[in-house]
């Protein structure tokens, strides 16, 4: 039997970062749940995620902050992340994203939309 993928949600909307987490572990998902980017990293580390779904907006490092730190670990450069973001972004910083390979989607996110996007996020992609 193979082990469930690992997802790391990061949000610091406790609400919402345990509605998601909720909705994952009932698809069969291991979910992790960080309320900060510092405690995310730790946990990216720790728990070496398939997936991590990121909030943008968080105090003291943001979602694009957590993104350069996630992707200085050799065992992350390539891991999947997905964030999620209810504010504006400029394209600047949409293609800042896009470039350390992360998919943006917008608030609000439905928990089948959720779902959707976890599965094609663990999907290899064909090169």
């Amino acid at each position: 039997m193979t082990a469930a993928p690992t997802i790391l949600v990061i949000d610091d909307h406790e609400m919402l970062a345990r509605a998601f987490s909720m909705a994952l572990e009932l698809e069969g998902y291991d979910v992790h749940t960080a309320y900060s980017a510092e405690h995310g990293l730790r946990l990216a580390k720790s728990e070496r995620p398939a997936a991590i779904i990121l909030d943008l907006q968080m105090p003291f490092i943001n979602g694009a902050g957590f993104l350069y730190r996630l992707r200085t670990s050799p065992e992350h450069t390539q891991t999947p992340v997905m964030i999620v973001t209810g504010s504006a972004i400029s394209p600047e910083t949409q293609s800042e994203l896009t470039d350390l390979q992360a998919v943006i989607r917008f608030k609000p996110l439905g928990l089948n939309e959720l779902l959707t996007e976890v599965r094609a996020l663990l999907t290899p992609q064909a090169a």
